[in-house]
């Protein structure tokens, strides 16, 4: 069943939610297209789907991924600041090797004017990510 791109785009993006909300998970139905949305998190009552019993059946549907398990986080990191960034790359390296490393280097980008680059670039791997993850589990995407 095919689903639109900009529909898996916003799985991703709710699935990768942020903060001490709960956790969030989205998931896509191998039959149907349908995408399910569910959250521990009270306030966003209207994403919380009614899971069917059988969501764990990894045959019907599949739990869309986090950006770590698309190499998005700190390996995309890396890249960029190697291609971009060339001269601050150590220092991002050394960021990313303990916590709290994506407020320094949003900072970074900040004082090098860098920001909207690496959203571009962000932007575009997870595009490309998201578009390789649905072709290897052959899920046809529209739009």
């Amino acid at each position: 069943m095919p689903v639109k791109f900009g529909d898996i785009i916003q799985a991703f993006e709710f699935a990768n939610t942020n903060g001490d909300m709960g956790e969030f998970r989205t998931f896509v139905c191998r039959q149907t297209g349908k995408i399910y949305y569910q959250t521990d998190f009270l306030d966003a009552a209207e994403f919380n789907d009614e899971l069917p019993d059988d969501i764990d059946d990894e045959e019907k549907y599949l739990a869309v991924p986090d950006k770590r398990e698309l190499g998005l986080g700190k390996p995309l990191v890396l890249d960029f600041a190697r291609e971009f960034l060339p001269d601050d790359f150590n220092d991002i390296r050394y960021f990313f090797s303990k916590r709290g490393a994506y407020p320094k280097f949003k900072s970074l980008l900040a004082r090098r004017g860098a920001i909207e680059r690496w959203h571009a670039f962000e932007n575009e791997a997870t595009k490309r990510a998201l578009r390789e993850w649905c072709t290897l589990h052959a899920i046809e995407i529209i739009g």
